[in-house]
């Protein structure tokens, strides 16, 4: 399989270079979003580059500023940065119908998109959720954070996350107060979601970094969609085990096919 010509796009007022990866093929494109402090060449995205290869579909991926081979610093990038970058890759290198792929953050930053293209009349022919962090900056950062590291992150406006860093030369091992005062703005909360599109959602039970319960609960919250949980008993948060990904293969051929 040969992988597309790494392009750029500049985005943001501060002319942030996004690199992007963007693969020709037929509809339903594929539209891959990675999670906080990932990028697009980690396993789940690149098998699903493979996938829509042989099936001659397209495929954009691209890394968020301050991650991968794309450009700006991790710790002065917001939901806000990282959702623009997303939009305007989207306008400039996804064709409609597209199904939008999003793990982790990603599911967030997924279904944000969804609501801003739904709500301008050009809905998603499809999501697939991996383990979505949905308002993980309060739910999973913010409210989780012992008072010791609130009040760190007060004082100096960043706190060193426990856990794995995919890049700590970058910053990924950190957070920053101005990354969860500027996710605020883009909470979903308790509302109900509306995306316009079926909705495949996969979580493992043994996730420690974003509890399969949320997915649950997210469900509820998308009560006017076509939606399917797949509670993968024995996964992890990354679900990226060769079982896994013919998980998610097989939930973005069912969006696909129908």
């Amino acid at each position: 399989m040969e992988t597309p010509p790494l392009q750029h796009l500049i985005v943001g007022s501060n002319r942030r270079d996004i690199a992007v990866l963007g693969r020709a093929g037929a509809a339903p494109g594929l539209f891959w979003l990675s999670g906080y402090a990932s990028d697009m060449n980690g396993t789940k995205a690149t098998a699903l580059d493979a996938y829509a290869a042989g099936r001659g579909l397209a495929c954009t991926r691209f890394d968020y500023s301050g991650h991968g081979q794309s450009g700006g610093d991790f710790l002065d990038a917001t939901i806000s940065d990282w959702l623009e970058e997303a939009t305007a890759v989207f306008e400039r290198f996804a064709t409609a119908p597209q199904i939008v792929v999003g793990s982790s953050m990603g599911g967030w930053i997924a279904l944000l998109l969804a609501a801003g293209l739904r709500r301008r009349g050009d809905p998603l022919a499809g999501l697939v959720l991996i383990a979505p962090a949905v308002d993980m900056t309060k739910a999973l950062m913010w409210d989780r954070y012992p008072k010791k590291a609130q009040a760190e992150l007060r004082r100096t406006g960043v706190y060193r996350r426990s856990g794995e860093a995919s890049d700590p030369a970058r910053g990924h091992d950190f957070v920053t107060l101005k990354l969860i005062e500027d996710g605020a703005r883009h909470l979903f909360g308790d509302r109900l979601i509306e995306t316009g599109c079926p909705v495949h959602i996969l979580h493992g039970t043994r996730d420690d970094a974003v509890p399969w319960q949320l997915s649950t609960a997210l469900v509820s919250r998308l009560a006017s969609d076509d939606v399917v949980l797949t509670l993968v008993k024995d996964g992890d948060h990354r679900l990226s085990r060769p079982e896994d990904i013919e998980r998610l293969i097989a939930a973005v051929a069912a969006i696909s096919d129908q």
